[in-house]
């Protein structure tokens, strides 16, 4: 049992096959669904990095942020102003240690 594209039951039967699914019933059993789509995607990214598989995960960001009401041209505005004032990740920095907190 996995979540997958709208399109995909119309898909498999258009192949001759049959399937069976149910849609969710609530926000929070969609972002449940969702964040286990998420994992499974970055999975196969790590895999296999290609365009395809980053789409797959900007997909499923997409649809979490619809389902929460976010504008992505918001967190893509939100991410710009956070990598001007404290850097992006592409350096690999890691954090060991804090000392005089």
């Amino acid at each position: 049992m996995k979540l997958v594209r709208d399109n995909i039951p119309q898909i498999i039967r258009k192949s001759g096959r049959d399937c069976r699914y149910f849609k969710v019933t609530s926000e929070t059993q969609h972002m449940a669904f969702l964040k286990e789509k998420m994992i499974e995607e970055l999975e196969e990214f790590m895999e296999d990095p290609c365009e395809e598989e980053a789409g797959d995960m900007l997909e499923v960001l997409l649809s979490m942020l619809k389902l929460k009401g976010i504008s992505f041209d918001d967190v893509q505005d939100v991410s710009y102003v956070k990598m001007l004032e404290r850097g992006s990740f592409g350096e690999g920095i890691v954090l060991t240690t804090v000392d005089g907190t």
